[in-house]
């Protein structure tokens, strides 16, 4: 093992042991609390990331679409010059 592994074993270990002496302690922190939100804000927020997915997957067909076409030009290309060449 070089020294990079044995430091992060040992930074892991130390964290594990401060853990497991919390625990032991009795020093349980309560997790914070969900954020919460009513129904409306929830499908707002909801439509504005589908919107914004579209958007991307709309992005990404034209770039395959493009990348076809270059493709399907270069391809073209080869069999006009084996063919006439």
């Amino acid at each position: 093992m070089n020294e990079t592994n044995v430091e992060h074993r040992d930074a892991a270990g130390e964290a594990l042991g401060r853990f497991v002496r919390r625990w032991r302690s009795g020093d349980r922190r309560e997790a914070e609390p969900l954020e919460t939100m009513t129904a409306q804000a929830f499908r707002a927020i909801v439509a504005e990331r589908l919107r914004a997915l579209e958007r991307y997957l709309a992005e990404v067909r034209a770039r395959v679409n493009g990348l076809l076409f270059v493709v399907a030009g270069a391809v073209a290309t080869q069999v006009v010059l084996r063919l006439f060449g």
